[in-house]
């Protein structure tokens, strides 16, 4: 984990076959490539989004996910929608076997804070659901989620105008092990890559680049940062959103995108 207060936190990407691929989706069902317009910000106006623990914990891949809600309780509701602290901390022990009441190492560390796996992430908030609510007894499933290329950013660019945003994970740049990150995240000639990783959300996209959040705040990452550190992108389907919106990702309906997800 980083020493300053910007945590990190996600684990070295997955590989289920079970996933379904936007591309092999869009293949099946014959559609054309989704289009999108030349700009999309799902967060106007929005800037103070909450820590959601990651200036303590290694829990991005968690703090995503609550950050994501926002966005669509933003956008469906009218109102963000911001869950408390100790709902981010449940679902990290869930996914990540974090266990606040472990023994510290003589560094004054929790061993079992070691990050969490995004596909594990997104399989439990399918199965089990987050917690949500001041008391976290109430669960929120997500529909489905669908892996998408990183390399593809017209894929990457109708998942975020299809869906709300999209939910990424990215090695951490070596330079950012001591230093807190740029306003702007682009490549740097010469700064290679760490062995820590790190999850976010992209809320939107223009000429520039990508609307990022993380750490409770936004952050701008260029297409070049993207080609060189991103690994893994996944398209995540909520209800509340859909029925908003009136959007249906793909063209499907929710128990077609839920019938995508009976092999895992």
């Amino acid at each position: 984990m980083a020493s300053h207060k910007f945590k990190f936190g996600r684990k070295t990407r997955g590989f289920n076959m079970g996933i379904p691929h936007l591309s092999a989706v869009r293949f099946k069902l014959a559609q054309p490539a989704i289009s999108f317009p030349p700009s999309q910000d799902f967060t106007p106006g929005a800037s103070d989004f909450g820590m959601m623990l990651n200036n303590e914990l290694g829990d991005c891949t968690c703090a995503a996910y609550y950050h994501a809600r926002q966005v669509w309780t933003f956008n469906s509701a009218g109102a963000m929608q911001t869950e408390p602290d100790p709902d981010v901390e449940t679902l990290y022990e869930a996914v990540g076997g974090y266990d606040p009441n472990a023994p510290l190492s003589p560094d004054g560390s929790n061993p079992t804070d070691q990050g969490a796996n995004e596909q594990n992430v997104l399989h439990y908030l399918l199965t089990v659901g987050a917690p949500i609510g001041p008391t976290g007894v109430a669960r929120d499933k997500i529909l489905a989620f669908i892996e998408v290329d990183p390399r593809n950013e017209n894929d990457l660019k109708a998942t975020i105008y299809e869906f709300g945003l999209a939910y990424i994970g990215f090695v951490v740049p070596q330079s950012w092990t001591n230093n807190p990150p740029p306003a702007v995240w682009d490549k740097i000639p010469g700064d290679g890559s760490s062995k820590e990783g790190h999850a976010v959300i992209l809320t939107g996209y223009d000429a520039a680049g990508y609307d990022v959040i993380s750490w409770g705040a936004k952050y701008k990452m260029t297409s070049a940062f993207l080609q060189a550190y991103v690994d893994e992108v996944y398209a995540i389907a909520d209800n509340a959103w859909m029925e908003a919106t009136g959007k249906t990702p793909l063209g499907l309906t929710a128990a077609q995108l839920q019938e995508l997800m009976k092999s895992l």
